[in-house]
């Protein structure tokens, strides 16, 4: 396995039955790096974690995950990773203390490591005065901050976080990501799902996930600037109207709101997207008050790479 990588997957494939959750998948996550998983429901962003957990077996590929082959040498890895789930998974009727002292028999630790460990990740998270307070009356903040320190207590190399952000406000977000990085400095290596566009842009890289498919991977800046479309900003009297009237080109992907603006995403292949847009809202009868190219947003680079239906559309424009 190549040194600078914590996971590296070929041919990754799971399914349940008829259905194909995750289809030939090819990764390589660096170490030391937060890796994003960016995805909608069901794009098998969770399959894939627990197969490199090796809670799964692949149906297909192969998987080596810290220097293990994955699933065979499950068990050896089990004690350099940490798995922190969507949803809460810890007990809420024991306090917290009783939770993280819990955790860290199942991670095996020493009483005196034990000990420590517990003191050190509960300073660090915020929890020492929630010590003695049960799990099932804390904030969703503060549950969130028990199960990071419970995925930590045994000092994992690498940290599976699957829509951890999902049931916390803004400012609890904005700082569970600051003690990622945290984390990321002293050498951790992260892998994060989520479908929040503000985290994905935080990540080092990023796989996009479309139906157990990889629909593109890369930095978010590289993803942006490669992105497999043309992006036109346009200003008009009539947005809604106007909006309408592109979307049934062909070769306009998408046209989204913002404010008083559309965002078209148009085919790569339309050259002059920019006059394109223009000329059919005038054609249209509306007024086109500024039509400009843009750079592609992550959140440009999510739509055109998972965007339904574009080889009907671009077959339309031919």
């Amino acid at each position: 396995m190549n040194e600078g990588l914590a996971i590296r997957t070929r041919g990754l494939t799971r399914d349940f039955g008829a259905l194909r959750a995750v289809d030939h998948v090819d990764l390589d996550v660096p170490r030391s790096r937060i890796y994003g998983f960016l995805g909608p429901n069901g794009s098998g962003k969770s399959t894939t974690i627990r197969m490199l957990c090796g809670l799964l077996t692949p149906t297909e590929g192969s998987a080596t995950v810290l220097g293990h082959a994955i699933p065979a040498e499950a068990e050896a890895l089990r004690r350099k990773v940490g798995y922190m789930t969507q949803k809460f998974s810890l007990y809420e009727d024991l306090t917290v203390r009783e939770n993280l002292d819990f955790m860290a028999e199942v991670y095996a630790l020493r009483r005196a490591r034990k000990r420590d460990r517990v003191d050190t990740i509960s300073e660090r998270y915020g929890l020492t005065r929630l010590l003695g307070q049960r799990a099932g009356t804390l904030s969703g903040g503060q549950k969130q901050r028990l199960a990071l320190g419970a995925a930590l207590l045994h000092d994992p190399e690498l940290l599976f976080l699957d829509e951890p952000t999902s049931a916390v406000d803004p400012e609890n977000r904005r700082a569970f990501w600051e003690s990622l990085f945290d984390l990321v400095e002293a050498g951790t290596t992260i892998l994060v799902s989520t479908h929040y566009m503000d985290e994905a842009e935080r990540c080092h890289e990023l796989a996009i996930l479309d139906q157990g498919r990889l629909a593109a991977s890369g930095s978010p800046q590289d993803l942006a600037r490669d992105i497999d479309a043309r992006v036109v900003l346009l200003r008009t009297d009539r947005p809604r109207s106007a909006g309408k009237a592109l979307h049934a080109e062909p070769w306009v992907l998408s046209v989204a709101q913002v404010g008083n603006e559309l965002r078209v995403l148009a085919d790569k292949a339309q050259e002059d997207a920019v006059a394109a847009v223009a000329a059919r809202v005038r054609a249209a009868g509306y007024e086109v008050a500024h039509c400009e190219s843009v750079p592609a947003s992550l959140e440009d680079v999510f739509v055109a790479a998972t965007l339904p239906n574009r080889t009907a559309r671009r077959e339309r424009a031919a």
